[in-house]
């Protein structure tokens, strides 16, 4: 487990200081093709409108669908983005807080704070900051914030039960969650499960569906629900690993098929 920490936070420290996507120039993905984060983000529900009033280099394509849209967000909320990398969901969500609220980004990564701060500078915007810190360690106080949102980072966590506890813990009583994660259908072939490419590039690590939302409810929420969900164009933006190679073709497509996008919301 320790291995893999590292190498999640090695893998995105490498691409904030590159600002390229997981199957962007930065990294050896191993993509047929590489699509701009642009496309990426389109393909995962942001709208041109959204990415175009974003700072330049707070979108990296990293994304796995578009929780802001769903969290119907109000005037002078306080909202925490889990794994908020470049931003690009801290700064939508402080446009739909207003002034009088505020956004607070937590990120694991050195690199992405230094990018997500520079990104905030750039877009003038004073009601979002950025907290280093571990989603399973949040450094926020107990009964803070009223929303939380998180885009396609739970699944990279090795302790999931332990990331929905402290966002039960931070949120106020009747606060809410809305999260974009990657669950699976079926289990993956051994040769995907065990790659830490495979954990690393958001697939490896993702739990069976019932066990992801068993997870949340655990933890002490209520109305834990699916809004919206997608099969992931994997090979648009995921790795998949050296190792699946010795698999047949009819297998790696069952393996895709076995991965979604989900839209989870839940309250406390």
């Amino acid at each position: 487990m320790k291995n893999i920490q590292k190498e999640v936070k090695k893998r995105y420290g490498n691409i904030a200081k590159t600002s390229g996507s997981c199957c962007g120039p930065a990294s050896s993905c191993g993509c047929s093709a590489v699509p701009s984060a642009e496309e990426l983000s389109t393909s995962v529900g942001y709208t041109p409108a959204e990415l175009a009033v974003i700072p330049e280099g707070a979108n990296l394509g990293l994304g796995c669908g578009n929780p802001v849209a769903l969290a119907a967000l109000k005037p002078g909320e306080t909202v925490l983005d889990l794994g908020s990398g470049g931003g690009i969901d801290c700064f939508l969500a402080a446009r739909k807080v207003g002034p009088e609220g505020r956004v607070i980004g937590v990120d694991m990564t050195s690199e992405m704070i230094d990018l997500a701060r520079k990104n905030a500078a750039k877009s003038g915007l004073k009601n979002v900051e950025f907290r280093q810190g571990e989603i399973e360690n949040l450094p926020l106080e107990d009964g803070t914030v009223d929303t939380v949102i998180s885009n396609c980072v739970i699944n990279l966590s090795t302790d999931k039960e332990r990331v929905f506890r402290e966002v039960y813990r931070v949120l106020k009583p009747g606060g809410r969650m809305m999260v974009s994660d990657i669950v699976l259908d079926s289990e993956l072939p051994e040769q995907v499960k065990n790659s830490v490419a495979a954990y690393t590039g958001c697939i490896g690590g993702a739990l069976k569906r019932q066990d992801y939302l068993d997870a949340i409810a655990k933890a002490g929420f209520t109305g834990v629900e699916i809004v919206a969900e997608t099969k992931v164009p994997v090979d648009l933006w995921a790795d998949f690993p050296e190792e699946a190679k010795t698999l047949s073709r009819e297998e790696i497509k069952t393996a895709l098929n076995a991965i979604a996008s989900i839209k989870v919301a839940a309250k406390k």
